[in-house]
């Protein structure tokens, strides 16, 4: 029986050579054939990207710094955050509440808890101190990760449950950064099962109380090769998705799609929407595929789009429905 990174290449890569033609891609593709055990972030992640110096994560901010991280130091990086999480009492089952803006600690992070086999709760930082109560309560958490800034929201939020900061030490919060001392040794693999859980998600709670939705160690890592098959990022691409951190979308195509398609997350970190500015980056970074809600393009149609696409191959649309003009 083949292995579960070559079962997962191999759909992957008859979807992508038949990224022209979708009738076909449909008659001919099949769902990987798991054996236990099954870990994406282990059996795929760590496997296409141990030593392969291209970027996967390239954060571009607002003031013109930016960062770039090759598959390479996303691996040993999220290495050095399992041994971290693990250090303070982070194990396979164990659910881990995320509340981290758009910067390499949530790849990292998002990483490393899928390698101990641990229950990530993405958590947008909207959030207040009575929806976290929620969250904690229900998500039964077991650690929480927040940015030292949000820290104070969880002051009055009870629960046995270990606290970790991003930034500036904080007191009773353990610092995320003592990761980058560990000489951490490649994760090992955490014996997950394809049917154990690996990801919960609230709802938005539109129309009535938010519900905690589970998704297991394939639903996401391998339903969303269908994903990657749309936005139609090929390997050596780059792909930029708009979504906030914490919401379902962030998942399917700023970590998982792309990364499937071994392409590198392209990110514009801005406080306010600028067509013109999000165009200028696009063309800069040589952005292969793009995917943005309606909002996002009506804003961008109304744009001046005589500088030309750049290296822009497929666009998608995610969301509400969006009208022809």
């Amino acid at each position: 029986m083949a292995s579960s990174t070559d079962s997962y290449r191999a759909a992957r890569d008859l979807l992508q050579g038949l990224a022209e033609d979708y009738g076909k891609a449909v008659a001919e593709f099949e769902w990987p054939d798991f054996g236990d055990p099954f870990n994406w972030a282990v059996d795929w992640f760590d496997a296409v990207g141990r030593g392969v110096d291209r970027t996967a994560l390239w954060i571009v901010e607002e003031d013109g710094s930016e960062a770039r991280y090759s598959f390479a130091e996303m691996v040993r990086r999220s290495d050095q955050v399992a041994a971290h999480l693990r250090d303070h009492g982070v194990g396979r089952g164990d659910r881990v509440l995320l509340m981290l803006n758009n910067q390499v600690e949530l790849w990292e992070a998002m990483l490393a808890a899928l390698k101990l086999g641990a229950v990530v709760l993405p958590t947008t930082t909207a959030l207040g101190p009575t929806e976290l109560i929620d969250r904690v309560e229900r998500g039964r958490v077991k650690q929480v990760l927040v940015n030292s800034t949000d820290t104070r929201k969880f002051d009055d939020v009870p629960g046995a449950y270990t606290r970790m900061a991003v930034g500036a030490a904080t007191d009773g919060w353990v610092a995320y950064s003592g990761a980058y001392n560990l000489s951490a040794p490649p994760a090992e693999h955490p014996g997950t099962a394809p049917g154990d859980p690996q990801l919960m998600y609230f709802t938005s709670g539109t129309t009535s109380r938010p519900k905690l939705v589970e998704h297991t160690q394939v639903s996401y890592p391998v339903g969303h090769l269908a994903t990657s098959f749309w936005i139609g990022a090929r390997p050596g691409d780059v792909h930029l998705n708009i979504s906030s951190p914490g919401w379902a979308k962030h998942a399917w195509s700023c970590f998982f799609a792309p990364w499937i398609a071994e392409a590198t997350i392209f990110v514009y970190n801005y406080t306010r929407f600028d067509a013109a500015k999000l165009l200028e980056q696009i063309r800069r970074a040589g952005v292969n595929t793009f995917c943005a809600p309606p909002t996002v393009w009506r804003m961008l149609i109304k744009a001046d789009l005589s500088g030309g696409a750049g290296e822009l191959r497929q666009l998608l649309s995610a969301g509400e429905h969006l009208a022809p003009r």
